[in-house]
């Protein structure tokens, strides 16, 4: 059990064994979250201060037309090249 949202590393231990005995289709469901959570960890993705004032302004102001998900995506793609 977690206690004040913190797990010891025999507590994770504990999680990843049981994990192996688990059906092989959930074993590979939980292998793609931890892969996702490994990658997130090695994104330096960063907003350049014009890209963060958009956002503040857009927050601020959020009955404003909205920017698709894509578009915005690509941008920060375009900026990270």
């Amino acid at each position: 059990m977690c206690y004040n949202g913190i797990m010891t590393k025999d507590q994770v231990k504990e999680i990843l064994d049981r994990v192996l005995t688990w059906p092989p289709e959930r074993q590979e469901a939980a292998a793609r979250v931890l892969s996702e959570l490994e990658q997130q960890n090695e994104d330096t993705l960063q907003l350049t201060e014009e890209q963060a004032a958009e956002v503040r302004r857009r927050l601020a102001h959020p009955s404003e037309k909205r920017i698709p998900a894509e578009d915005v995506f690509r941008s920060l793609r375009s900026t990270k090249a």
